[in-house]
């Protein structure tokens, strides 16, 4: 069934068109990867697509009553005290519901009048009907899937969050709502790896039909079945995944430069010989010929990958072998501890990968390798003949009321006015655009500036924090072909696992205040520790189920007084309620013992921990059987 149309749609800001003729239509169940460089009409679409603006050609046909969500960059959450309650949105009723459910179930215990027993089963009645105890769980499942203790949830003020924790609750939001039309524009930027596998499992099993703008390309391969790609002042819809997109872009531009080339051939000798001929004997014929080739419909040139940004970065002397190094380094943040105890080196020529998830600490380690954080223990310090340059994922590198003329001048002050110009147009800033501050730029624009500075470095360290948080997909392909050709050595801080698949050698992998040293790639890595993600999987699927059995007990009314004889069955029903409880306890204990363990970087690490790993993956599975008997065992015997 079609959701939504798009029938030839364009769209003009002032004087400029900013795309024409976009026609797709979206089904029921599909998951849209819309892609494209920045400032090229994205969120344009988005906007349109909500009915916020309207187009100015074409026309968008919406199914009766479908409801279309966007994912919001800056959410207030109006109304909601709670983190629990701006998650739930619309739903949040039913928390109140549930509150005053376990209020009535608790006070039963005394007051087991006619009037407060019809009151909880009307209350009961009219929960069950709403699908509480599967919408509470499910608001509980996707906080805890992003990273939110459900149950601190209830209780932790909203105004109590970060810039990055209220991305993930508005994403939470939007993902718990009822839409029939999930529209998220780059839900991934404040994810880490783990959280971001979780957002793919939850699209792909949950059906919603998506669409999704996104730079991160290993996400939309693992999510997406269309691809709406972005382009020359309009759109192409492609009926296919990520990977068949990419190479059907290549066949489309390949195609595209023949058919050019072949033009600008035939305009050449056309020109050619009426310029020849135009005051000779053959003088009609090159007037014939003159006009109909200016009439000839002019082909555009295709947009080539290198038109995105022209990069190369350059060492200015070759540095020594150790470039950084690590003794019992301890990091710490107030009273909080982030690191303790690492030894480890980065050696010259390694792209070490620095994973971990967000608030681990691992930016934190970087502004102390450049002295900007003091270490709480051991030595932490750049090679003696090693010159670093610092990408900063806030981009406070920076100025932001500086021109962007005169913040490359201030780096090079003896190039002449074109060789500046010349930079900054490799950059995508041309003519008066170098005269533009940071402070009226978007953050994709600004990150093209902080790599402009990061180019004329000439450094034999990058460190790199988030590189490509906002970025456009072609952008991310250029930076990764630049990095790729670099002579010195790098530390890479991401969560774009295309970068750290394509380009790591090394990783050092934070949890739980310690780091691990893996001596191979992100790809191998993955491939190593797949049980990692086993462990996450089935941790999650249990506490789901947990969760369900912790609604119903919460809101369960105490038993009436049974008739004598039937007081001994009734004992003998509550002992056995309680024996279950008692093992799904000790289940769910070792659940989460063997998660920790599986979930620990070091497993891998050392001989044998692969086939650790594979015994404790079967332990696993075997408890989580044990568990979903003893949850069944649970619901049959509440029910009884």
């Amino acid at each position: 069934m079609t959701l939504l149309s798009l029938s030839g749609v364009g769209v003009d800001f002032g004087a400029t068109t900013l795309f024409s003729d976009i026609t797709f239509t979206v089904a029921a169940g599909d998951v849209w990867g819309v892609v494209g460089r920045n400032g090229t009409g994205k969120t344009t679409l988005f906007r349109l697509l909500t009915g916020e603006l309207k187009p100015q050609r074409g026309a968008i046909a919406r199914q009766p009553g479908v409801r279309v969500s966007l994912l919001e960059q800056h959410r207030e959450f109006a109304g909601a005290a709670s983190v629990w309650e701006a998650a739930a949105g619309e739903l949040a009723d039913l928390l109140a519901l549930e509150q005053s459910l376990a209020e009535q179930a608790a006070a039963l215990a005394h007051d087991a009048s006619d009037a407060a027993m019809a009151r909880y089963g009307r209350d009961l009645e009219r929960f069950e009907h709403g699908g509480g105890y599967e919408v509470t769980s499910r608001i509980d499942s996707v906080l805890h899937g992003l990273g939110f203790e459900p149950s601190r949830a209830r209780v932790t003020p909203v105004s109590a969050l970060s810039g990055g924790e209220r991305g993930r609750l508005g994403l939470a939001r939007q993902l718990v709502s009822a839409a029939d039309v999930l529209l998220l524009d780059e839900p991934t930027n404040h994810l880490d790896l783990d959280t971001t596998r979780w957002l793919e499992g939850w699209l792909r099993e949950s059906r919603r039909t998506t669409m999704v703008v996104s730079h991160d390309r290993a996400f939309l391969d693992a999510v997406v079945d269309h691809v709406l790609h972005f382009e020359n002042w309009s759109a192409v819809a492609h009926g296919a995944g990520y990977q068949a997109f990419v190479t059907q872009r290549a066949e489309r531009r390949l195609t595209q430069q023949r058919a050019f080339d072949q033009q600008q051939r035939k305009i050449a000798a056309e020109s050619d010989y009426i310029a020849r001929n135009i005051a000779g004997q053959n003088s009609s014929q090159a007037k014939g010929r003159r006009k109909r080739l200016a009439r000839m419909p002019r082909l555009s040139a295709p947009v080539s990958d290198e038109a995105t940004m022209a990069m190369r970065f350059e060492v200015a002397e070759r540095g020594g072998d150790r470039v950084v190094s690590a003794q019992g380094v301890g990091v710490s943040v107030a009273d909080r501890t982030l690191l303790t105890r690492f030894d480890g080196t980065l050696m010259r020529g390694d792209v070490l990968g620095l994973v971990g998830p967000n608030g681990a600490g691992k930016s934190t380690l970087l502004r102390a390798l450049f002295g900007e954080h003091p270490v709480a223990a051991g030595e932490l310090k750049v090679g003696g003949s090693i010159t670093a340059a610092y990408y900063r994922q806030d981009l406070s590198q920076v100025p932001l009321d500086t021109p962007l003329y005169d913040i490359i001048a201030d780096l090079r002050p003896h190039w002449e006015r074109r060789l500046i110009q010349g930079h900054l147009g490799r950059f995508g800033f041309s003519g008066a655009e170098a005269q533009r501050t940071a402070a009226t730029m978007s953050g994709g624009e600004r990150a093209r500036v902080a790599l402009a500075m990061l180019m004329l470095s000439r450094a034999n360290l990058l460190v790199l924090d988030e590189p490509t948080n906002h970025l456009d997909v072609e952008s991310i392909e250029a930076l990764e072909d630049a990095i790729e050709r670099y002579d010195g050595s790098v530390l890479l801080v991401s969560h774009d696992r295309e970068l750290l698949r394509a380009l790591t050698s090394r990783l050092w992998i934070l949890h739980d205040r310690h780091i691990a040293e893996f001596a191979g790639g992100f790809a191998e890595w993955e491939t190593v520790s797949a049980e990692r993600a086993h462990a996450a999987a089935v941790r999650e699927a249990e506490d789901a189920a947990v969760r369900r059995v912790r609604e119903r007990q919460k809101v369960r009314a105490p038993q009436p007084s049974a008739p004598r004889e039937g007081r001994r069955r009734q004992r003998e029903a509550t002992r056995d309620l309680a024996e279950v409880e008692r093992r799904i306890a000790e289940l769910e204990a070792r659940v989460t013992d063997l998660t920790a363990q599986l979930e620990d970087p070091a497993l891998y690490t050392r001989d044998g921990g692969a086939a650790d790993a594979a015994r404790l993956g079967r332990d696993l599975e075997t408890v989580k059987r044990e568990l979903d008997d003893a949850l069944a065992r649970w619901e049959a015997a509440a029910s009884g």
